[in-house]
Parts: C-alpha cells; structure tokens; sequence
C-alpha cells in the first residue's frame, strides 16, 4: 500500500477540517464521504474542491474495497458501534473524540481494533500543537526536575452560538463536560505527568445563565488525581464559561516551574528569581477545528499506518487510557466519592 484512500463519516463542521487537512498529508488522501443527507459529487466537489465519492448508507462505505480507513466524524453516540463495524470491515480507523460514552463500549473498540489487526488514534491532537510539544521538551530536558504537581484547565463557553450546542447538551449525546471537550485537558496531564493515575475525586456544578441551564449534565467539574507515584493533579472542565478560550496549564518541579508559556528553572543559570522567562511558542488559544493541530498528528498516523508501526502519542491505547480516568472522574461526580482506577479494569 502506498497511499491511505480514507472514508470519512459524518459531513459536518469537524468533517470539513479533516477534509482540508489531508490535503496536506503525504500518502493519503480523502475519497468517500458518508452522510444521511443527500450528496452529489459535483456538490461535494464544489463545496471541498476535490473529487468524493457520497455514500448514505455506511456498510455500503464499509464494503468499498478502494477504502483503506475510516475516519469517524459524527456525533459522540455513534463513535463506538461505527468504529467496531469499521474495524471488523478490516478499515484502519480515525477516531474524533470521545471514543464512546461509555468505558464499557471504549473496551469494545479496543477489542475489536485487536481482533482485526488494524491501526488506530484518536483525535487528541493538543498532544502535536507546538505549544505542548514544547512543554513535553522542558519536562523531558529535566527544566522542571521532578514533578509533584500538575493543573491543565479546559476553558470553553459551549453556549447557543457554538454548532454543536444543539445536540450537545443532551446527556445521551454530549455526555459530560470532560467527554466532549475537557478530555483534551486530561489527556495533556497524563502526557506530562508520566504516571498512571490510581484514584480521582470530581465535582461538578452548572452556571445558572440561560445559555447553559438546558444541559442535562454538569457543565464544570473538576477532577483531582492522585497518580501511583505519589504526584497529584488537577483539571478542570469548564463549558459553561462567558470568557475567550483559555487552555490553561502549571507546572511545579523540583527544579522549576513552567505556567502556560512562562517558564522559572533552577537549572538555566543567570535566571532572575522574580521574573519569568517567556517561551516564544504558538499557543492553544482557539476552539476552532479549523485552528486544530491535525497535519502533524494526521501524518504521524498515516506514515506509521503505511509502516506497519504503531503511531506515537495518540494511538488508540494510550488515548483509551485518558479516557478510563475521564470515565472515573465522571462516576466520581454522580457518587460523590473518589474512584479508584482499579475499578474500571
């Protein structure tokens, strides 16, 4: 194989920017959509400027032999069933977030994703932002000695204005704060704090503003983790927020401290104690898809895909894993107690 020929499910605003992406990806290129509307090539050709297959039914998609993965897409409730149906078709699999609503159903994917042999990530592409490549450079060169503490905060107003906001604040669709936004948040502590998580205790709470009361679940929580190397942390998943988009994220070493794109170490000599020192980088600043780090992770995939390898940073079982402990943080809320990772096995 020397090309991916990607399939992709879902034809809306996220659909869009994968689209765009993959013009810019060496040795893959998008040829089938799938959506229940009704599409025409010359339309679809118009609106993405490239040739596309349309398909309404999706095993019609699954059984096109010229399709060598799928990249789903659609809505958070059909994530899972889409992906275990793609995977026994024996289809190499792109995955926006969350994988499922359920650590049941995430379990069901990664069996499946075994059974057939084929390679899969999951769209938490912070992971390949400059910002966050930055970051994981600093910790890894030992700038901030050892870690004992981590915040990373997912500010982002979800309200009437944002495209999703009309299914997404059902609970049988959004989910929960940390499942269809906060996630990122998580996913970027377990990446920095290099330790898995043993027990997290969450809270959630809900502004009373009229844009955000139709929501049928907790709309900020935070979650507080105590990792197995005895490091803590913190996220906080903020949704129903009335301010610009802020990622947010400090760092505290025993050699240092990194907040946002501030840097304080021990370990550079001539460092002012009451200054910091700014790191020139691109930061997170934007909940646009359109501004999503996507051509780095989308290549990492297809190149390690074409490669037989498994892709670096956001492959299915380490993004499965950021995932179990948004599950527990979510049972920690509806309890009211702590959970202990062990229980979602």
């Amino acid at each position: 194989m020397s090309e991916l020929k990607i399939g992709i499910v879902g034809l809306g605003w996220v659909a869009g920017a994968h689209i765009e992406t993959f013009k810019h990806v060496t040795g893959a290129s998008v040829t089938a959509v799938c959506s229940r509307r009704e599409l025409t090539p010359a339309a679809l050709q118009a609106q993405y400027g490239q040739p596309l297959k349309a398909y309404r039914d999706y095993a019609d998609m699954l059984a096109d032999p010229d399709i060598d993965a799928i990249d789903i897409c659609t809505p958070h409730p059909y994530h899972a069933e889409q992906a275990i149906a793609a995977a026994n078709a024996g289809k190499h699999l792109i995955i926006e977030k969350p994988i499922a609503l359920s650590w049941e159903d995430a379990r069901r994917v990664q069996a499946a994703i075994r059974a057939n042999g084929v390679k899969a990530m999951v769209c938490l592409e912070v992971r390949y932002s400059a910002q966050f490549t930055l970051t994981r450079s600093v910790v890894e060169q030992g700038l901030l000695g050892d870690l004992h503490f981590g915040e990373v905060d997912y500010y982002h107003g979800i309200g009437p204005w944002y495209g999703q906001y009309g299914w997404n604040i059902k609970k049988d669709m959004g989910a929960s704060s940390l499942l269809t936004a906060g996630i990122h948040a998580m996913d970027i502590l377990l990446m920095l704090m290099s330790s898995p998580v043993e027990e997290v205790t969450a809270y959630g709470t809900t502004s009373s503003s009229e844009h955000f009361t139709p929501y049928e679940y907790p709309t900020t929580t935070i979650s507080l983790l105590k990792f197995a190397g005895g490091q803590v942390g913190k996220v906080t998943s903020c949704i129903d927020c009335l301010q610009p988009y802020y990622f947010h994220s400090h760092l505290v070493g025993s050699h240092g401290t990194l907040l946002d794109t501030k840097l304080h170490t021990t370990r550079l000599p001539g460092m002012v104690k009451t200054r910091w020192s700014e790191l020139a980088t691109h930061p997170i600043d934007s909940g646009d898809v359109s501004d999503h780090p996507y051509q780095p992770q989308f290549q990492a995939f297809v190149d390690s895909t074409l490669a037989g390898t498994t892709m670096p940073l956001t492959d299915f079982d380490t993004a499965l894993e950021s995932h179990r402990v948004a599950y527990a943080a979510d049972l920690s809320v509806q309890r009211g107690v702590p959970v202990k990772l062990s229980e979602l096995a």
